[in-house]
C-alpha cells in the first residue's frame, strides 16, 4: 500500500489523502512517488475508452468477420485519440498552432461555419478551435460553462466533418 497526504492544500479545501493498493514494488519515496503518478494518468486512459465507447460507439457495430473488427476497432482508436489529444493539447498548450491538429480544410471550414463572437478577433490559435467545434456539437459558450469535454468536441467534429465533405463537394460541382 502507497499513502500519500497532501502537505499544503489550498485554503479551504480538506487535503487530498490517498491510499493506491498495487502490486508493483516500491522500496523507497521515489518509486512509491512514480506508482502514485502512473495511477494519477488512469484517468486519461478512462477519457480516451470513454469517446471510444460513447462517442464511436465501438460497441454498437457489428461487424460480421474478425478482421472487420479489427479494422474498425483500429479507425475508432484513431479518431478517439485524435479528439482527446486535441482536448489535452488545448489544455496544456491554448497558443499551439492550429496546423497541428486541424488540416486547412477543416480550419477554412470551421472559420467560415463558426465565425468569431461579435468583437472577438478572428480565430487564430489552438486555444479558438475545440470551442468552436464543440459549439458545433451543442456546447452553448455561455460565461459562466466550463471548458468544453471531450463528448462535446466529439460531435462537433463529426459535423465539422460533414461541412468539409460538403465544401469540397461544392467545389468540385459548384
Amino acid at each position: 500500500m502507497i499513502h500519500a497526504t497532501e502537505r499544503s492544500a489550498p485554503a479551504g479545501r480538506e487535503p487530498i489523502d490517498w491510499q493506491l493498493l498495487t502490486s508493483l514494488p516500491a522500496s523507497t519515496p521515489g518509486e512509491a512517488a512514480g506508482k502514485m503518478d502512473w495511477y494519477a494518468l488512469r484517468w486519461k486512459i478512462e477519457v480516451f475508452h470513454k469517446i471510444l465507447k460513447s462517442g464511436c460507439r465501438a460497441e454498437d457495430s457489428q461487424p460480421r468477420t474478425w478482421e472487420r473488427v479489427v479494422k474498425r476497432i483500429a479507425l475508432y482508436c484513431i479518431v478517439s485519440w485524435r479528439v482527446f489529444w486535441m482536448t489535452m493539447l488545448n489544455r496544456a498548450s491554448p497558443l499551439a498552432e492550429v496546423s497541428q491538429v486541424l488540416t486547412p480544410e477543416e480550419q477554412a471550414a470551421l472559420d467560415t461555419v463558426i465565425p468569431p463572437k461579435r468583437g472577438h478577433p478572428p480565430h487564430s490559435t489552438l486555444g479558438d478551435y475545440p470551442k468552436a467545434l464543440a459549439r458545433l456539437g451543442g456546447w452553448l459558450a455561455r460565461a459562466h460553462d466550463g471548458p468544453p469535454g471531450n463528448m462535446v468536441i466529439w460531435r462537433g467534429w463529426r459535423r465539422l466533418e460533414d461541412i468539409v465533405l460538403g465544401f469540397k463537394i461544392a467545389k468540385t460541382y459548384g
